[in-house]
């Protein structure tokens, strides 16, 4: 007999014969019937083993505990009392014939129990954890998800092809995990933190539209949402616009998003870096909520307060954001916001409070009255309202009241979870100074275009570049960025240069894109979307990890396999390498 999904019982079985396969979920004895939940992927159904009718059946599954996995075969019947809660709640199978299949030792946690355990227990059991419904309906999304981006891109004339994972490494930004090569010792190939050259090499090649759900590597510290290994939507176009990227995404995101009731409005709306970073103090702004970030500057620079005074004359900023309905803010919330500041770098944060329609500022007596209501007028701060000021460095000011605003629209409760705003961030800085390196890098990548009309400014005045690149923002979260590639080799090698790259370490590292480029490239551009990200946000989910089937921990391991781990002397002795102790680190020659 064929077998059926569990999970697909419906009372249009009644009558008919089946045979199901899969873990028993629950057991429950009432004395000459045996009541069993059995689950497979598709759902839960219940058995009902009579001992009168059936004892054979009965006496198979004497032993059966939970988790363990058997095959039973019966009869559909309606049930006696209906369960509204299940899918297949209005009939049950009555088994004639059982086995167990598996049986399972004691378990370290069951499906009920997983989320009492440990993370690290979880990870280390994953495959127990995979069992949780919560878990599988997320892997399952992630299928539907990734089908429907392949289907997409397909019909909109796209060839899906692979690149290379083993490649060779381009040290510009997260540290790359090398792989030594056996036959060419001493030499190194890198596994890709994306396909970006390859990809746009194929537009040389003349395939115009490109498409990869590809797997990428970074060496390079973790968090809830990020993971050393991970898999972008990779997309190059050849001859296209800015705009073209926007219609293309936000018509795959009207493809995907309803799969989780979610319609998202076209056109997404557009937002500059520059604006942005003004008015909400970060490049992915959640716009599900206000308190918009103010500029005090103009009015305090000159009062009676000090620190007001320094600021400005040091070129600093004085900025402020307002909360309805917290002026009655308690000293013990000031100090946490306090500390907020001072993880940003900013000295503190001063309070501008509304009450009953008097403006009270947290220093006495060095703002005059005019000064007060000019401030709270700027800030529209209502009765009952507080605002917050930071003075300092306008990129330290412009963080710190990003997290801020962040931090008191989840303790006011501001935030719509019902809403759901998408929104593209453009014209990014082209590249910024990293004062420790002395040197410029890339904000995006090296390959990035400038904006045409700033191409006067490269040799004059190359912080005020802005770059042709965008990102794509759900609710404040980053789900992919791109950008208008250099098609010209000469501006190519110039960007290089500007960025400290020599023309002989250009060759070196980027000369296969280098030659590509000066046989005849179209101007191109693409995207890559973090799909992890994606399915986690649409999912619900906390982090990658929920979304992920055998993620890594924080530290880069994973727990079920136990990797990363040593490896055997005569393998490393294959690759020439040598495994340097910690207590010969300062001597990794070994020679003293």
């Amino acid at each position: 007999m064929k077998r059926t999904p569990a999970g697909d019982l419906r009372s249009d079985h009644v009558g008919t014969r089946v045979l199901l396969k899969g873990w028993v979920d629950s057991r429950r004895d009432h004395g000459g019937v045996t009541f069993l939940d059995l689950r497979d992927r598709s759902g839960r159904a219940q058995v009902v083993l009579r001992e009168d009718e059936h004892p054979g059946a009965v006496e198979a599954l004497t032993a059966v505990r939970n988790e363990w996995v058997i095959e039973i075969e019966g009869e559909v019947l309606t049930r006696a009392t209906a369960n509204p809660e299940l899918a297949t709640g209005e009939v049950e199978v009555l088994a004639d014939r059982a086995e167990v299949l598996s049986s399972t030792r004691g378990l370290p946690f069951s499906s009920e129990t997983a989320l009492d355990a440990t993370e690290e227990t979880r990870l280390k059991y994953r495959y127990l954890d995979l069992r949780r419904p919560e878990l599988q309906r997320n892997l399952l999304l992630r299928d539907q998800i990734d089908l429907e981006i392949r289907r997409y891109f397909h019909e909109q004339d796209f060839v899906h092809i692979e690149t290379p994972i083993l490649t060779r490494s381009t040290p510009e930004g997260a540290r790359d995990y090398l792989v030594p090569s056996r036959v060419q010792r001493g030499a190194f190939y890198a596994l890709p933190q994306s396909p970006q050259i390859f990809k746009q090499i194929l537009m040389v090649s003349g395939f115009e539209r490109y498409v990869q759900i590809a797997r990428c590597f970074r060496d390079e510290d973790l968090r809830a949402d990020r993971q050393p290994e991970f898999t972008q939507v990779d997309v190059e176009m050849s001859f296209p616009t800015e705009e073209d990227i926007f219609e293309l995404i936000e018509g795959l995101f009207a493809r995907i998003f309803p799969l989780v009731e979610i319609e998202p409005p076209t056109p997404f709306r557009r937002m500059t870096y520059a604006e942005a970073e003004r008015r909400f103090g970060t490049d992915r702004p959640d716009l599900r909520f206000g308190l918009e970030i103010v500029d005090l500057t103009e009015g305090l620079a000159e009062s009676g307060f000090r620190a007001f005074q320094a600021t400005a004359a040091a070129g600093g900023a004085i900025r402020a954001i307002s909360i309805p309905d917290a002026a009655d803010a308690t000293r013990k919330q000031v100090d946490s916001w306090v500390r907020i500041a001072r993880q940003h770098g900013a000295a503190g944060v001063l309070t501008l409070r509304n009450r009953d329609g008097e403006i009270s500022f947290q220093v006495k007596d060095v703002l005059k009255p005019e000064e007060l209501a000019w401030a709270a007028d700027r800030l529209e701060l209502v009765p009952g309202s507080l605002g917050l000021i930071v003075a300092a460095e306008p990129a330290v000011a412009a963080a710190t009241l990003g997290a801020l605003r962040l931090a008191l629209a989840e303790e006011y409760d501001l935030i719509d979870k019902d809403r759901n705003e998408f929104l593209w961030i453009t014209e990014f800085p082209l590249v910024e100074w990293v004062e420790e390196d002395g040197r410029w890098y890339s904000v995006n990548h090296p390959f990035t275009a400038p904006m045409p009309e700033d191409l006067g400014a490269l040799d004059v005045d190359l912080g005020s570049v802005r770059a042709r690149a965008y990102d794509v923002i759900l609710n404040g979260v980053e789900l992919g960025g791109g950008s208008i590639r250099i098609h010209e080799p000469g501006l190519q090698e110039r960007v290089f240069e500007l960025l400290g790259i020599e023309p002989a370490e250009a060759e070196s590292r980027f000369g296969h894109l280098l030659d590509a480029l000066r046989f005849g490239a179209p101007p191109h551009g693409g995207i890559a979307l973090g799909l992890d990200r994606l399915v986690m946000l649409m999912a619900g989910a906390e982090s990658l990890r929920e979304v992920i089937a055998f993620p890594k921990t924080t530290s880069a391991s994973c727990l079920m396999s136990g990797a990363p781990a040593p490896v055997e002397a005569e393998q490393l002795a294959e690759l020439s390498i040598r495994a340097i102790e910690d207590a010969d680190a300062s001597d990794p020659a070994g020679d003293g």
